[in-house]
């Protein structure tokens, strides 16, 4: 036996192996709504702390985005700044985002957290947390390395939703 060709065969075997189960991964992401919104993915290195900020405004409007093609539509909330700007942001995947899990709606008073990015030819905060009130709030990514929430375990969620960053 020429152990030359039984290497080159493991070496394909492997090879064909991780390549099945990147695609079985990014067809899990699919099926369960969060097609393009990974961990590490595209639009996900997109969130720089440098670019950081938090700011106070009014709900204006809230729907589905899809921020890059390909994408598994989201939720976007638009907010009207301090400065009367309105402000895109990003909140996450619509198969995770929950907003009735703090009655978000139009002309509720909001402050966002997040990160400023250039996608899709517009500037958009992609949000950590957006609270409204003094108590209810919806956390998303973390706020010290912008991991999104959707990509923790149960328990890692659990974890950080029970407290406060």
């Amino acid at each position: 036996m020429d152990w030359k060709y039984v290497k080159i065969g493991l070496i394909g075997l492997l090879a064909a192996g991780l390549g099945l189960s990147a695609i079985v991964g990014a067809a899990r992401a699919e099926d369960r709504g969060l097609a393009g919104w990974e961990e590490g993915g595209k639009y996900d290195k997109h969130y720089n702390l440098a670019e950081y900020d938090s700011f106070k405004g009014t709900v204006e409007d809230i729907r589905d985005v899809t921020p890059m093609p390909g994408m598994a539509p989201g939720v976007m909330v638009i907010v009207r700044d301090r400065d009367d700007e309105l402000v895109k942001v990003h909140l996450g995947p619509k198969s995770f985002v929950d907003l009735s899990s703090i009655g978000l709606k139009v002309g509720d008073d909001v402050k966002v957290k997040g990160a400023w990015a250039y996608i899709n030819k517009e500037d958009v905060v992609m949000a950590s947390k957006i609270k409204k009130g003094e108590y209810e709030e919806i956390k998303v990514r973390l706020t010290k390395n912008g991991k999104p929430f959707w990509s923790m375990t149960p328990e890692q969620l659990a974890k950080e939703t029970s407290q406060d960053d």
